[in-house]
């Protein structure tokens, strides 16, 4: 039976959303920043969700329904690179009034980033250690580690399927980052040679390519902002800052999805 006494506000328990932003100051800015963060973990939140779905998916070999989720993801993540346009318009001096009332917080501190980066492929269990305080974020972060990704669970359907791809890559804890291999290399090379007899890795292989792609865009996009509001100062939370952005640029998720372009 439908309720009748649900309102919108109360669906959406707005009192709650609405009431969560605290500045520290009485920056103007701060409102900006605050916001854009909560917005961004909520669109994380959403793209946890359809990824951890997508891999049940993978799993049970049922690609059509993953298709739409991970294409959701990919739609959300235009949201999460649009949110630095609208951050970048905070000029270096009213970012210099928020600062000081930032303390050692930092975005690097995302548990919901690091989990999606998990999940993804893009394991380094040491950035667990800065979550150790929170008890269960950090089992939550170790749990991922312990399970394949979302690309370790394609491989292992690779394998299903007949491909050649090596036992003990199947069968490793995936724990850190995934390595290219030649041999899943030319596992792919074969479904991009003969889309039409693989359609569903086919598109599988190009919806994953999606999601890497506006990644780095999202990464390229936190990269220039901090350089365009901060320049080469540290982040706030004890990163090199620019650098350590330059860096994860060059820090992929998919690797044999690309080299397989040049094998073709």
């Amino acid at each position: 039976m439908a309720k009748t006494d649900v309102t919108y506000s109360s669906y959406l328990d707005l009192n709650r959303i609405l009431a969560a932003q605290h500045p520290a100051s009485d920056a103007h800015d701060e409102f900006l920043f605050i916001i854009v963060h909560q917005a961004s973990e909520l669109w994380l939140k959403l793209c946890l969700h359809e990824l951890e779905a997508a891999r049940e998916l993978v799993i049970a070999d049922d690609l059509p329904p993953a298709f739409k989720m991970l294409s959701r993801v990919a739609q959300a993540q235009r949201q999460l690179i649009a949110s630095w346009d609208v951050l970048a318009t905070m000029t270096p001096h009213d970012y210099s009034l928020i600062r000081p009332h930032l303390g050692g917080s930092s975005g690097f501190q995302s548990a919901q980033y690091r989990l999606m980066e998990f999940i993804l492929g893009g394991r380094n269990p040491d950035m667990v250690t800065m979550h150790e305080a929170t008890p269960n974020v950090a089992e939550k972060l170790h749990a991922e580690l312990a399970r394949p990704s979302l690309y370790g669970e394609v491989l292992r359907l690779l394998r299903r399927r007949g491909f050649a791809i090596p036992e003990g890559l199947v069968g490793a804890e995936f724990n850190g980052p995934h390595k290219p291999m030649d041999e899943v290399t030319e596992a792919w090379a074969q479904v991009y040679r003969h889309p039409r007899t693989h359609w569903d890795l086919y598109e599988l292989a190009e919806k994953l390519v999606d999601l890497e792609y506006h990644f780095q865009r999202w990464r390229f996009g936190h990269l220039k902002t901090v350089e365009r509001i901060i320049g080469f100062k540290k982040g706030t939370g004890g990163t090199a800052g620019v650098p350590y952005l330059e860096s994860v640029l060059k820090l992929g998720f998919f690797p044999e999805l690309l080299a397989v372009r040049t094998e073709l």
